[in-house]
């Protein structure tokens, strides 16, 4: 099975698309489902120390895995039937991001940009 983002779309439109769920899938509630499985990821790691935090994940690996690959299934739908091509969106906010934080200014810092 391929990786690429065209590929795991389809499969994830496919497997929508066989539950009639298009019609459930509305831009404001694919939004809704990213937060909610990005706030699942993150009770992994609330309250923890980065070492705790690491702990976690080695001892939760599979539901660690899993709230990030649902995150991931609903972006790429949410992009898919927003008609962006996610990838190229993707590698066009790196682009963007690396002018607004070029290696000679940015390198070692977690400073904001506007601030660099």
């Amino acid at each position: 099975m391929s990786d690429s983002i065209e590929q795991i779309t389809e499969v994830i439109r496919n497997f929508r698309d066989e539950r009639d769920w298009k019609q459930f899938h509305t831009p404001k509630d694919m939004a809704a489902a990213i937060s909610i499985e990005a706030g699942e990821l993150l009770e992994h790691f609330l309250w923890k120390t980065n070492e705790e935090a690491e702990a976690r994940i080695e001892s939760h690996r599979p539901e660690v895995v899993e709230e990030i690959a649902d995150i991931g299934i609903f972006l790429f739908e949410l992009a898919d039937n927003l008609n962006i091509p996610l990838g190229e969106a993707m590698l066009r906010k790196i682009q963007k991001n690396g002018e607004k934080y070029p290696v000679e200014k940015a390198k070692g810092k977690h400073t904001k940009y506007t601030e660099l």
